[in-house]
């Protein structure tokens, strides 16, 4: 008595194996030009804001239209003359006359009731991020929220200051709760410290995960396996 033989799986179809090419080519290529298209796009932003300032005899791209006649778009320059002149006003600010300059100015600016209030807050944001450089969101963690048993990423800032310290008789942390897909947006917390959880993840892969609405984690390879195995079994 012969005994019945397993069936076979199906073979795939051309268009199934096609189908399954296509989408292992997008999650390459996906992810490069989405950068490369947000660099040029912010490369040309910045060069629309900056080259009206520019003489046309110091354009470089009028110069090289005036003596070759070739119309040539380079893009660049603004971020370039951007960064030049953000230097020389730096270096200008640390002398006593850039200083007495600067406190003219401020207090011009600040004897007008509507632009002092929106210039002393851009002033605060700007000097508490990029004077601190590093020390800011130097840590993710967890935290419970909206409510207790579901958690959340956020990002520690410092330890509770000034009133809200005095106020609060525990030991708070300030921490960023981002939103996703958009981190830039979210939502400012005073949490305990004893109900915060670190994470050992950086705050580089956990802004990756918040992006990507939780489909990318820190391990990349598990990642890039768990989506191959996705993309096959989506085009069986």
């Amino acid at each position: 008595m012969k005994l019945p033989q397993p069936e076979k799986p199906p073979r795939r179809g051309m268009f199934a194996s096609l189908r399954s090419n296509f989408l292992t080519g997008l999650i390459v290529i996906a992810p490069i030009g989405i950068t490369i298209w947000l660099i040029w796009t912010l490369t040309g932003w910045i060069d629309s804001w900056v080259l009206p300032f520019i003489p046309d005899r110091y354009n470089p791209s009028l110069l090289i239209a005036e003596w070759t006649g070739i119309n040539i778009n380079i893009r660049g320059i603004g971020v370039v003359t951007f960064f030049v002149f953000t230097m020389l006003v730096g270096w200008i600010a640390k002398g006593l006359i850039g200083r007495s300059m600067i406190r003219w100015a401020e207090s011009l600016v600040l004897s007008i009731p509507v632009v002092r209030t929106v210039y002393s807050g851009l002033k605060q944001i700007a000097e508490t991020v990029l004077q601190q450089g590093q020390q800011n969101f130097d840590k993710a963690c967890l935290v419970q929220y909206p409510r207790e048993g579901i958690w959340a990423i956020a990002f520690i800032s410092t330890s509770a200051k000034g009133e809200i310290a005095e106020k609060v008789p525990q030991d708070m942390v300030s921490v960023f709760l981002p939103t996703t897909p958009n981190p830039t947006s979210g939502f400012l917390l005073f949490v305990p410290r004893k109900d915060v959880i670190i994470l050992d993840m950086t705050v580089e892969d956990s802004a990756k995960l918040i992006i990507s609405a939780g489909l990318v984690y820190p391990n990349g390879e598990d990642a890039k396996k768990a989506v191959e195995t996705q993309v096959a079994e989506a085009a069986e």
